[in-house]
């Protein structure tokens, strides 16, 4: 069966996320998809908070006709590293190679994002070349310039990796503006898994003017909040 599926994706649980849980999964319906990624930095919460409320499930099967696949997006020692269908600890500042042996053991996949993209923190040539990596996301719908998607795809070519493509929305208008169509055996988490694996085809599409400045503007007050000093111990 196809599917269509976004990869990446985070909402109010990432740092520089907007989105509310419930604003993802009535997005994705409306734009017809059969499911999403969710991927936040460094936290499983989403993840937690879409399993007490229902729309996930220990099984790794749809509800209602939608599938939420549980992911984190790792902050490693050299850059981003997706880890999809597990959930994680905050591994943040761990080796790149360590988190693709852990995410591994847990039965996940690791994916590199926007490895090429300059002005994001994604993990560079030279230590992909150590990695094994199961796919590349070759295409990334909130990238810096289009040509670092060119140069991804180009790599994932080369190396004869199997490639994604998603809209690392990090509000909800944006879910589902680039995704992945893959071809599986079964509407389940397995069944993307295994078909992640084979390789998907591309639904290529960038954001929205409006969208990618919401993104930049999200990520100038996460940076605001980090640089905030702490308030002095009162005597």
């Amino acid at each position: 069966m196809q599917l269509s599926i976004d990869l990446h994706c985070h909402s109010r649980f990432s740092a520089d996320g907007v989105a509310e849980p419930e604003a993802l999964i009535s997005q994705a319906r409306a734009k017809g998809l059969h499911g999403f990624a969710i991927t936040d930095h460094n936290t499983c919460a989403c993840v937690d908070y879409f399993e007490q409320h229902g729309f996930l499930n220990k099984q790794g099967l749809p509800v209602n006709g939608l599938l939420i696949i549980p992911g984190q997006e790792i902050t490693t020692a050299e850059g981003h590293l997706l880890a999809l269908g597990v959930r994680l600890p905050d591994l943040k500042g761990i080796p790149a190679l360590e988190a693709v042996e852990l995410i591994h053991k847990a039965g996940g996949l690791a994916i590199p994002p926007h490895p090429y993209d300059f002005f994001r923190a994604g993990i560079r040539e030279p230590v992909l070349e150590t990695l094994g990596i199961d796919a590349l996301e070759v295409f990334n719908a909130a990238t810096t310039l289009k040509r670092y998607n060119r140069q991804a795809f180009a790599y994932a070519q080369e190396r004869g990796l199997p490639m994604t493509a998603a809209s690392d929305a990090h509000d909800s208008a944006a879910l589902g503006t680039a995704y992945s169509i893959l071809e599986a055996e079964t509407f389940s988490l397995d069944g993307v898994l295994d078909a992640i694996r084979k390789g998907p085809t591309l639904r290529q599409r960038y954001l929205t003017p409006a969208n990618a400045l919401k993104k930049t503007w999200n990520n100038v007050f996460r940076l605001r909040r980090k640089r905030r000093p702490l308030p002095e111990k009162v005597a």
